[in-house]
């Protein structure tokens, strides 16, 4: 069957795999999940029929589980993935997130420039990561590849 819609139009984090987010990382789940919807294109290549398509979206025995069902209800499965490989962009990303969030609060314009510019350039990384990770399982695109990894990193949240 032809993917009718290869995109995503609901996707959601399992709470139980996240126990506290500040609200500079609210902000950016939020912002996420709105991008993400406003625009994407996701398509399960191991999945019969076609999208669109609801993820849950959560942390399984060190890896992601992404929940599969179609718009109108049926199942489509679950995609796993390994998360070793991202421990260490995640480790940065949030570390330079924590320097942005600290800088946009007393640096000045241009420090906090050259901080978003390292914090896009591992965000990118990251997102190539995810594709290539998910190569030959899902077809997307870059942007929907980056705020997928967004959320992946809020599923990170353990403090």
């Amino acid at each position: 069957m032809a993917d009718l819609d290869p995109r995503i139009v609901a996707v959601e984090l399992d709470e139980r795999t996240v126990i506290w987010r500040n609200a500079d990382v609210e902000q950016e789940r939020r912002v996420a999940i709105f991008d993400l919807l406003e625009g994407n294109m996701f398509r399960p290549l191991e999945v019969e029929g076609g999208g669109p398509w609801r993820l849950v979206l959560r942390v399984e025995d060190g890896r992601l589980a992404i929940d599969l069902t179609q718009e109108g209800g049926s199942a489509g499965g679950t995609i796993l993935l390994g998360l070793a490989p991202f421990r260490r962009v995640v480790r940065e990303y949030f570390a330079i997130c924590d320097s942005y969030y600290k800088a946009i609060r007393n640096a000045s314009p241009s420090a906090i420039e050259t901080i978003d510019m390292a914090r896009r350039g591992i965000h990118n990384g990251a997102a190539e990561l995810l594709m290539e990770r998910l190569d030959g399982r899902v077809e997307m695109d870059f942007d929907t590849a980056r705020r997928l990894f967004t959320l992946i990193c809020v599923l990170h949240i353990r403090q």
